[in-house]
């Protein structure tokens, strides 16, 4: 996520050369390409963490930093 981010919630998710806007409350791709691989270990992954991605979609909003959010194990 970024300052300045603009609606609807969502969160940045980058693999290499490619870059993926996913919608944090239905996991829908909003703009942007991720191989299939990728992007279903980032929905997997999103999907554990969709509480803690909304409350740092509010504080990205309020211009606070972000908590980190642990990887996919």
């Amino acid at each position: 996520m970024y300052f300045r981010e603009h609606e609807p919630p969502h969160f940045h998710a980058v693999y290499g050369g490619d870059e993926a806007l996913i919608s944090i409350e239905t996991m829908a791709l909003v703009s942007g390409w991720l191989p299939p691989r990728a992007m279903g270990l980032v929905i997997e992954w999103a999907s554990l963490h969709k509480d803690k991605l909304k409350e740092n979609w509010q504080k990205v909003r309020t211009h606070q930093r972000p908590e980190k959010i642990d990887p996919l194990k």
